[in-house]
């Protein structure tokens, strides 16, 4: 089993900037002797939930949605278990609920929400005109 808890939402004005975290723990989860595959996804009211950014926990294949390329960076430190989404030039677009998100078998690519197995509770991210 897989915990996994997000850190570091809030309400900014738009071009600012927000780090998100997700620690990640369980007895079962250990970078040393599996990979996972960590995503961010984030869901506005109304609207399917939709991937955001993903990365091996090896460190290749970083994937970014069109939406947010140039402004969002996904980062990781396996030492500390930790995922990070640093995102700036924040849009207005923007806002919605942030999940993060791991699985131990990618089935396919580009990430979809049924792919993942273990997720995060959310942090709210709100940008404001």
């Amino acid at each position: 089993q897989v915990q996994l808890v997000e850190s570091g939402g809030g309400s900014v004005q738009a071009g600012g900037s927000l780090r998100l975290s997700c620690a990640a723990s369980g007895s079962t989860y250990s970078t040393t002797y599996a990979s996972y595959y960590m995503a961010w996804f984030r869901q506005a009211p109304g609207k399917e939930r939709e991937v955001v950014a993903g990365v091996f926990t090896s460190g290749i294949r970083t994937y970014y949605a069109d939406s947010v390329k140039g402004r969002f960076t996904i980062s990781q430190d396996n030492v500390k278990n930790t995922l990070y989404l640093q995102m700036n030039s924040l849009k207005p677009e923007d806002t919605a609920m942030y999940y993060c998100a791991a699985t131990e078998l990618l089935i396919g690519f580009p990430p979809q929400p049924r792919y993942f197995n273990y997720w995060g509770q959310g942090t709210q991210v709100t940008v404001s005109s």
